[in-house]
């Protein structure tokens, strides 16, 4: 918002410099992006009589002026201007005079041979205007003396604040929100504008209806014998240093209102109104829109109306969007002589789906959607009549008020001082000792926003909110921080914790997702990070209520959704395969709620090495086992053992290459081969591998006192004594199941099991295969002999045959 400061001293009295008062509003919350000091823009400009106007003896389009600035004698200056004559004011740039807005400072110079001491200006140069066709002349009966300056009469004797406010302080929307922080920081004295309130005829003529829940209040004042001309000129300055465009007396004062109180206000031509609705008796309402109705809105667009809108309706007919913009069947124009001005408060979630379906944000509609103070909308309504009637003329004929909601309740809140001493810590006295806030700062400083305190008990206070801070004041927290922002956060003491203390250190289950992006990293994988909205398209999915885009209007219920689509865009840039993972959180809804978790994805696929020379430029895709060792790579470097099986849940996978992965009984996740049908409809290698993981899981069994410390365990230096083991085995029996008795039944004394080999076909019975295991024996005390090892072995090779019914081939 912009602010004009000299405006903003007519309502509180401050005498701080531009830059002083900019960082007090910057370090309250209020950040000043820019300092507009329009003082520089006409410094050394004054005004100056044209006394004679020659034609340049060297140039056709250019003319010799003697000019008086006030000076001893008249001033000769060459200007380009098709409009410069003789008897006219003009604004003169002396020289020495610097020129921001077009960079020139004025020096004596000779233009075609002829000496020229200054220039004369037009309002583009002087930063008032984009362009101008000429020079800029002043009215004759403005009453000017040749030198006085100019920033005064163009408005130039201001300076602008460019601020911004954050979403919940709907009150800095308004001159007087600022004004009134601006005394609370400074204690500065605060005088507002004096309205008294009026009571005027409520007629026949005019009846309000208020159909909808999302407006409780809207009063409509009829006034006859306007007259619509320009502005005052004052009015125009301030309009044009807040960026609004002037317009015509009526629609700039309701601008001026919006500006001054923050509340947005609408003029209706009152005879418009009754040609729409058919009647001399106006029947106002405000309804939500009706399928299919339209309305031309006044930037000439015709706009089919959203079900969810809010509208104001003449006859039943809608004459304007509640709260965003105007109709243009409506508007005030040059012949409109009878007024229906509108002052109303929507509710902010109404105004605002009103205008996010129509693509539009008014300067209306941002106050509105932070929500206006319906308890000043009366002070407004007849700040906004009595300009009218000052500055347009006319009689206010009748005054109609709807309301749906009596005065809004009090709003109490309950302080303590030990509580604000615990959260906000101890200030910097002058003496630079460290000191808690005492009850006269804190009744000090709430006072100064409006707070109305009274102690109930000791250094606990009942502290009324204003009405203006309603939305923003609503727990002891938010005044505690209001303490904070007013007494300044760098009054506060810095309390360091004392020598000796215990360190910080990370929580035992970030440090473990440390190290687990650490060993995905060591792998070869590349961590990415999705959004976690996505798509809908899933019954078990959470849904948004207020999507800022279709796309992004779910929660996502997996991360191979995401990896996939990263591989797909990796390949289709030419940036060769994705090797990646991602820790993430999935959401997802069931009949008895809504629920939460981490998961752990990883895609990779393709050939990922370089410099295929030697195999004559072909590729050489990793096959299954290759990438499942690269997920049991990981697992080995936390101590965990994985066990794999079948699995055909997610069609997504290849059927027959997909495994469920188990870690001591707990489901931990699943890995395999994307499906070649998704593969090809996507336009991918034909073998992509990924998998995703219950991270939970995973941190729960890492998360083990006996794996809280590493523990070293020596090599045996005694030799190894190996066994082979090949037979036959039905299909449907896994590795691992097979893997699991070996092991149970090998005891302490077999190290390690490994398979060698696997065959289908000729010579292997039907619905078997061949597998061929390699069995480590190895003591760590000795050298084991033949009559150790083999008991022991021979106990496997029974325990496959009885428990599987294995044919031994060895």
């Amino acid at each position: 918002m912009r602010i004009s400061l000299n405006w903003l001293r007519e309502l509180v009295q401050v005498d701080l410099e531009p830059e002083v008062l900019a960082e007090k509003l910057t370090l309250a919350g209020f950040e000043v992006e820019e300092i507009e000091d329009r003082r520089t823009w006409a410094a050394g400009v004054v005004v100056g009589r044209v006394l004679e106007r020659e034609q340049h003896p060297n140039a056709d389009r250019l003319s010799v002026c003697q000019v008086e600035i006030g000076q001893a004698e008249p001033v000769t200056i060459v200007c380009g201007a098709s409009n410069v004559r003789a008897d006219i004011w003009v604004a003169v740039a002396t020289l020495g005079s610097y020129l921001p807005c077009i960079d020139l400072k004025l020096k004596p110079t000779k233009l075609r041979g002829v000496r020229s001491e200054g220039m004369i200006c037009s309002l583009s140069e002087l930063g008032l205007t984009k362009e101008s066709e000429g020079i800029h002349i002043f009215p004759e009966d403005a009453g000017l003396q040749a030198g006085q300056p100019v920033g005064p009469l163009l408005g130039l004797d201001d300076v602008v604040l460019d601020l911004t406010s954050t979403a919940n302080r709907a009150d800095a929307l308004s001159l007087i929100g600022i004004a009134r922080e601006v005394r609370a920081l400074t204690a500065a004295t605060l005088t507002l504008p004096e309205v008294e309130l009026q009571t005027y005829p409520e007629l026949p003529c005019l009846a309000i209806s208020l159909q909808s829940e999302a407006c409780s209040h809207y009063s409509g004042t009829i006034i006859e014998g306007v007259t619509i001309a320009p502005s005052p000129e004052w009015l125009q300055k301030r309009l044009q240093l807040a960026g609004i465009r002037t317009i015509n007396n009526v629609v700039d004062i309701t601008n001026y209102i919006l500006l001054e109180y923050g509340q947005p206000l609408h003029a209706f031509d009152r005879q418009k109104l009754q040609a729409i609705a058919g009647s001399t008796d106006l029947a106002i309402g405000v309804r939500s829109a009706q399928a299919g109705e339209t309305l031309k809105t006044l930037d000439d667009q015709e706009r089919t109306l959203a079900e969810a809108a809010l509208v104001i309706t003449a006859g039943d007919c809608p004459v304007a969007l509640a709260g965003v913009m105007g109709g243009a069947d409506s508007e005030v124009g040059q012949e409109t002589t009878q007024l229906l001005l509108e002052a109303a408060w929507f509710e902010p979630i109404a105004v605002r789906r009103s205008a996010r379906s129509q693509g539009l944000r008014t300067e209306a509609s941002a106050r509105y959607e932070r929500g206006v103070n319906v308890t000043e909308l009366p002070i407004a309504t007849q700040r906004a009549i009595d300009l009218l009637l000052q500055i347009a003329g006319g009689t206010v004929i009748s005054q109609t008020v709807a309301t749906t909601t009596q005065t809004e309740p009090e709003h109490s809140i309950t302080l303590r001082l030990q509580r604000i001493n615990e959260l906000l810590g101890p200030v910097q006295a002058e003496d630079e000792e460290l000191k808690d806030l005492g009850a006269d700062d804190i009744e000090r400083l709430l006072t100064a926003i409006g707070c109305h305190l009274t102690l109930v008990d000791d250094a606990v206070w009942q502290v009324r909110v204003p009405p203006y801070r309603y939305r923003d004041l609503e727990r002891e927290i938010d005044l505690i921080e209001e303490v904070a922002r007013l007494y300044g956060y760098d009054n506060f003491g810095e309390t360091l914790p004392p020598l000796g203390s215990d360190e910080g250190a990370l929580s035992i289950d970030e440090s473990l997702r440390r190290q687990i992006r650490a060993v995905c990293r060591g792998v070869g994988l590349t961590e990415l990070q999705h959004y976690s909205l996505v798509k809908p398209g899933s019954d078990r999915q959470v849904h948004l209520a207020n999507p800022l885009l279709a796309e992004y209007s779910a929660l996502r219920l997996d991360l191979l959704s995401g990896l996939i689509d990263a591989f797909q865009y990796n390949w289709e840039q030419g940036n060769g395969p994705l090797w990646g993972f991602e820790i993430g959180r999935i959401f997802w809804r069931e009949e008895d709620g809504f629920f939460e978790a981490d998961r752990m994805g990883g895609i990779l696929g393709g050939d990922p090495s370089r410099g295929r020379w030697q195999r004559g430029g072909k590729e050489q895709a990793i096959d299954w086992y290759a990438a499942k060792g690269v997920l049991e790579e990981i697992f080995e470097r936390f101590g965990l053992t994985i066990e794999f099986q079948p699995d055909r849940q997610d069609d997504r996978f290849h059927p027959g290459r997909t495994a469920s992965l188990w870690l001591q009984g707990d489901r931990l996740g699943r890995f395999g081969q994307l499906h070649p049908s998704l593969c090809e409809g996507r336009g991918l290698p034909a073998e992509v591998y990924a998998f995703e993981l219950d991270l939970d899981v995973w941190l729960d069994h890492l998360d083990q006192p006996e794996r809280q410390v590493p523990r070293f365990q020596p090599y045996s230096s005694f030799p190894a004594s190996d066994r082979d083991l090949a037979f036959f085995v039905d299909q449907s029996v896994t590795v691992a199941e097979l893997e699991r008795i070996i092991r149970r039944q090998g005891g302490s004394l077999l190290s390690e099991v490994e398979l060698f080999d696997q065959y289908r076909g000729e010579h292997v019975p039907e619905n078997q295969r061949s597998l061929a295991f390699r069995l480590t024996y190895r003591a760590s005390d000795r050298t084991l002999t033949e009559a150790e090892v083999e008991p022991v072995h021979d106990q496997v090779r029974q325990s496959l045959v009885e428990r599987f019914r294995v044919t031994l081939r060895s």
